[in-house]
């Protein structure tokens, strides 16, 4: 039976001899979201990605893509689906229109679509007043919002983008990043980006999968990892604290730890709405408090004790 899942992996595993590049994967990408898989180099993203475009076959489990099975109809996945790896894949000795011109050829499109479609996607990047330029004149930037759009030119129901932003500096890495957003948004795909930038996929994903050694550590929104992973924090900044009053705010029932750092103390709560608990309680002491702040902690720092976990 198909799946209504744009991704839905059960126990997705890939060998190479003796070595599990991919490990029992399970997961599920809804329809219209943008998923990212994040993860070191080697940690399996790429073999993933090729096992869900057929390229190569899963040694044991089992993959559906947009509702196909990934050993059996492979060919009708990558007809529906766009892919921009490590590499661009553009012919720089070509324009841009010549490029996504080629492509669309390839995917079979007539010729009056193709026109449509190419004017389209050169609007979409902001590169239509250019699209008669060569590309090897191009910025690394510009390329990549191109090849964006090579992998976009059939008119994809899902999009795979790997390392999408690497080697950019940050105003191409911004206007990718934009381009990405803008897409997701005004056409509904689904995009299943890998990457090892935990900002970028902050920035981008709405959830995301932590692969460590082939092996699937975390799964969800990001807060959803980031509240697994550590409980909430509020940062006190506290004038005259004493010894006694540390020790009776770390006695209170909803409080887990308390930790200085100058005049600053870091509380970490069962709640975070415990916070106002917190505020009357030293208030009540008599303390002077002039800050009041939730640590909220990113998802590279959450990254490193999960993975630190798994060592």
């Amino acid at each position: 039976m198909a799946s209504n899942y744009a991704v839905e992996t059960k126990g997705l595993t890939r060998s190479f001899g003796d070595r599990d590049a991919v490990r029992e994967l399970t997961l599920a990408v809804e329809p219209g979201e943008i998923f990212g898989l994040l993860g070191p180099n080697g940690s399996g993203k790429t073999t993933t990605v090729r096992m869900l475009l057929g390229l190569i076959a899963p040694t044991s489990g089992d993959a559906q893509v947009l509702g196909c099975d990934v050993r059996s109809a492979s060919h009708k996945i990558r007809e529906r689906t766009g892919a921009l790896m490590e590499h661009d894949g553009l012919y720089e000795r070509l324009s841009a229109r010549e490029n996504l011109r080629y492509f669309a050829r390839i995917y079979g499109l007539p010729s009056e679509a193709r026109k449509t479609k190419i004017t389209e996607l050169l609007r979409g990047i902001g590169l239509l007043d250019r699209g008669d330029e060569r590309v090897s004149r191009w910025s690394k930037g510009m390329k990549r919002k191109l090849a964006m759009a090579r992998a976009l030119v059939h008119d994809p129901e899902m999009v795979f983008l790997a390392e999408p932003t690497a080697g950019l500096d940050p105003i191409g890495t911004r206007e990718v990043r934009e381009t990405i957003r803008t897409m997701a948004r005004d056409s509904g795909k689904t995009f299943f980006l890998c990457t090892h930038n935990l900002n970028e996929a902050e920035r981008l994903c709405s959830r995301v999968g932590v692969l460590h050694r082939g092996r699937l550590i975390a799964c969800g929104r990001p807060d959803e990892i980031r509240a697994s992973v550590s409980r909430p924090t509020v940062r006190l900044g506290l004038r005259g604290k004493n010894e006694r009053m540390m020790a009776e705010i770390g006695a209170l029932p909803f409080v887990k730890s308390v930790q200085r750092s100058g005049e600053e103390v870091a509380v970490e709560l069962d709640d975070l709405k415990r916070t106002g608990d917190v505020v009357r309680f030293l208030a009540a002491q008599g303390a002077d408090i002039y800050k009041v702040e939730p640590v909220h902690r990113s998802l590279e720092e959450v990254f490193l004790e999960l993975v630190g976990e798994e060592q």
